[in-house]
């Protein structure tokens, strides 16, 4: 599996239409067997289909417009938005299976408690998968 997180400053990007950098994680069952930094296309648009032309299974992100979303989608790219916090650690996350935990959200995506918003449309969909679990991801 190809995996790519959205990056800046060693950070998740805040919005992946205005990102410039992925980290490229190759997964083999539970082990990263290589990784790679590489630039984005300046035009939102055409990052969709330079990470579907990489082979990218799955992209973890920030922010996101719904237009990017439906992209992914129909290039078969699944995407997990909506996700915050230093890249290594999500990354471990991911591979533990841990990336749907309340710490890993941004500020007012899919949030909990008062005065929580809920991303696209009012429902808290944005985390791109069911049940916790990445489709695909090998963690169990």
């Amino acid at each position: 599996m190809r995996l790519a997180i959205a990056t800046r400053n060693g950070r998740v990007s805040p919005v992946f239409d205005v990102a410039r950098q992925v980290l490229v994680v190759e997964v083999s069952g539970r082990d990263v067997t290589g990784r790679r930094e590489a630039q984005l296309e300046e035009n939102a648009e055409r990052k969709v289909e330079q990470l579907a032309a990489e082979g990218i299974d799955v992209l973890v992100c920030g922010a996101l417009s719904q237009v990017l979303a439906r992209r992914f989608r129909m290039q078969g790219v699944r995407v997990v938005p909506f996700v915050a916090g230093a890249v290594e650690e999500v990354l471990r996350a991911f591979m533990s299976n841990r990336l749907n935990s309340a710490r890993f959200a941004m500020p007012g995506c899919c949030g909990r408690g008062p005065g929580r918003r809920a991303g696209w449309g009012g429902r808290c969909r944005g985390r791109g998968w069911r049940g916790g679990r990445v489709p695909g991801s090998h963690a169990r």
